[in-house]
C-alpha cells in the first residue's frame, strides 16, 4: 500500500457513520449485508448508508455482490490488513519484540482473504 492509498482509506474512515458501517460489516464477515440492514442496524436513512457506502467501496474497503435484487456488501478484509501493516511497517525503530503484542492482537482474528472480488 502507498501513502495514497492509505490516505484515501483513513479518510473513508474518518467520519463516524462510514467508521461504524465498516465496524457492523466486519461483524458480519464473512456472509456481509444488505445496504437496508445496514441501515437499520445503525438507525441511519437508506439513502445516507448508500452514499457512505460509495465511499467506502471507493476506497477499496468494501466490496458489493449482487444477490438477485439485493446488493450484499461486505468488508474487505485484505485491505484492512494492507492499512494495518502500512501504519505499523517501521514499527519500534526495527526491534520486532516490541512491536509483538500489537502483531499478536492484530493475528488473533484469524486468516485473512488473499483479495477482494
Amino acid at each position: 500500500m502507498d501513502t495514497e492509498s492509505a490516505l484515501l482509506a483513513l479518510s473513508a474512515l474518518a467520519q463516524a457513520t462510514r467508521l461504524e458501517i465498516f465496524r457492523l460489516l466486519v461483524r458480519h464477515e464473512p456472509g456481509g449485508l444488505p445496504a437496508g440492514n445496514v441501515a437499520r442496524h445503525l438507525d441511519v436513512p437508506q439513502n445516507t448508508v448508500s452514499a457512505h457506502l460509495a465511499v467506502l467501496a471507493r476506497a477499496g474497503l468494501l466490496t458489493a455482490q449482487r444477490h438477485s435484487r439485493l446488493i450484499v456488501y461486505r468488508a474487505c478484509l485484505p485491505r484492512l490488513r494492507e492499512l494495518m501493516l502500512f501504519l505499523v511497517r517501521d514499527c519500534c525503530a526495527g526491534s520486532p519484540e516490541l512491536c509483538a503484542p500489537l502483531v499478536a492482537d492484530l493475528s488473533a482474528c484469524g486468516p485473512t482473504l488473499e483479495t477482494c472480488t
